[in-house]
C-alpha cells in the first residue's frame, strides 16, 4: 500500500473513531435527559387510539431508512465504477491511445 493510502487510511480511522465517540456521548446525554424527565413526570397511561397497532416501531423504521440507504449507496457505488469502466480508454497510458492523441494533437 501507498504511503498517501495509509495516510487516507489513518484519517478516516480517525474520523470514524471521532464520529463514534460524539455519538456514543450523544446517546449518554439523551439516556439522561430521558431519565430525568421519566422521574419527574406521573404515571401518564397512553391513549388508545384506532390502528396504532398498524403503525410501524420506531426500530422498524430506522430499519428500513437504513437498508434504503445501503441499497442506494450500493447502487451509487456500482454506478461509479461502472462510469470509470467507461472512461478507461480516455485515461493516461492506456492502450497508448491517450498518450498518442494527446502528442499528435501537440504537434
Amino acid at each position: 500500500m501507498s504511503e498517501i493510502g495509509k495516510t487516507s487510511q489513518e484519517v478516516q480511522g480517525e474520523i470514524l473513531d471521532a464520529v463514534r465517540k460524539s455519538q456514543d456521548a450523544v446517546v449518554d446525554a439523551i439516556k439522561r435527559w430521558a431519565d430525568t424527565v421519566h422521574s419527574m413526570t406521573p404515571a401518564i397511561p397512553m391513549p388508545n387510539l384506532p390502528y396504532t397497532d398498524k403503525l410501524p416501531k420506531p426500530e422498524e423504521l430506522v430499519a428500513s431508512a437504513y437498508d434504503f440507504a445501503e441499497q442506494l449507496l450500493a447502487s451509487q457505488r456500482t454506478f461509479a465504477e461502472h462510469v470509470l469502466e467507461a472512461t478507461k480508454p480516455l485515461m493516461p497510458g492506456k492502450n497508448g491511445t491517450t498518450s498518442a492523441k494527446a502528442g499528435t494533437a501537440a504537434k
